[in-house]
């Protein structure tokens, strides 16, 4: 009989075809893969590297690092060195901790309640504002109805209006039912988002497969517990990244504080450093440079960890669903 037929036994054995056959392909696999990963571009030309595109980086690199690099250098200084040294560079005696103190002191620690305010309206503005905007833009994608075109054009519409044309009318709208000058007549404008809406729409669209909604609606799941337990965790990239640009834009807000707001008990961080800076005119001047340069620093480090911490989300989000299979 031949050994093709009957395959020996034992530890000498020799291989089958199909076995051969198999060492001979991944053989050929694995020295294939090695010569392409060693092969030279099919030109032989050298990825080119462009001079002005690098200086074009280094010069945009400096303007975007030379604020933080501003506030730090003078948290360090007293009122009277701040103005008396160079503002790129350290000068007189390392006073970080001292403006810290100060700042966080001055007025009855008002500066701590400022940062509770922008918390509070992050938290519950920021926040909220994610939510509506998942859960809607999720129904504008996996659902059909009447008047969905409509919709989209409300939306997109929405999106092109800025902000500050729509302060004053917010303003005389909540004076008219007595909101202004309380919470509410922030948290309320910032949980509308039509940007995030518009945002979770696009992404939802790729990244929740219609057939994974349909399997769990056969097997018995309700809309949502679909939402929830399914559709909210593919969604979870561009939840993140949502929840960034709100926190950002509510943590930096201004002009609508500071036209809802008289009371500076309510002040988010933005207006009440910027009184602060007031300080230093009219006939009663009194500056405290060193405090507002020194909290203008602390207000950006939360910003500056929710970068880092949610940045991998953040890109993740941009990119997924641009590249279709």
């Amino acid at each position: 009989m031949s050994t093709l037929q009957h395959p020996a036994t034992g530890p000498a054995a020799p291989a089958t075809v199909t076995e051969a056959t198999t060492t001979l392909r991944d053989g050929r696999g694995g020295a294939g893969r090695a010569s392409r990963k060693a092969k030279p571009p099919v030109d032989g030309r050298k990825p080119k590297r462009s001079g002005l595109l690098t200086a074009v980086m280094i010069v945009f690199v400096v303007y975007s690092f030379a604020p933080l690099f501003y506030l730090l250098v003078n948290s360090t200084k007293t009122q009277s060195s701040l103005l008396s040294t160079f503002g790129l560079w350290f000068g007189g005696d390392f006073n970080l901790w001292q403006n810290i103190v100060e700042t966080v002191t001055y007025n009855d620690g008002i500066f701590l309640q400022w940062f509770g305010n922008t918390l509070l309206y992050v938290v519950v503005g920021a926040g909220g504002a994610t939510l509506l905007a998942t859960v809607a833009g999720y129904g504008m994608a996996k659902f059909s109805f009447p008047g969905r075109r409509a919709v989209f054009a409300v939306v997109l519409g929405a999106i092109a209006v800025p902000g500050t044309a729509l302060a004053v009318p917010t303003f005389l709208l909540f004076s008219q039912v007595g909101l202004t000058n309380t919470p509410w007549a922030i948290i309320l404008p910032s949980l509308i988002s039509p940007f995030g809406m518009y945002l979770i729409w696009t992404y939802a669209v790729d990244a929740i497969p219609a057939e994974l909604l349909e399997a769990a609606r056969m097997d018995g799941a309700g809309e949502f517990r679909i939402f929830f337990t399914i559709a909210l965790r593919l969604l979870a990239p561009g939840v993140v990244t949502v929840l960034l640009f709100a926190v950002v834009a509510t943590w930096n807000n201004y002009f609508l504080p500071l036209i809802m707001l008289s009371d500076p008990k309510w002040y988010p961080l933005t207006v009440g450093l910027n009184q602060w800076n007031a300080q230093a005119t009219g006939s009663g001047a009194q500056p405290i440079y060193n405090l507002v340069v020194t909290g203008s620093l602390l207000t950006i480090i939360p910003i500056v960890v929710a970068f880092l911490f949610l940045q991998r989300f953040w890109q993740s989000g941009l990119a997924a669903g641009s590249v279709k299979a």
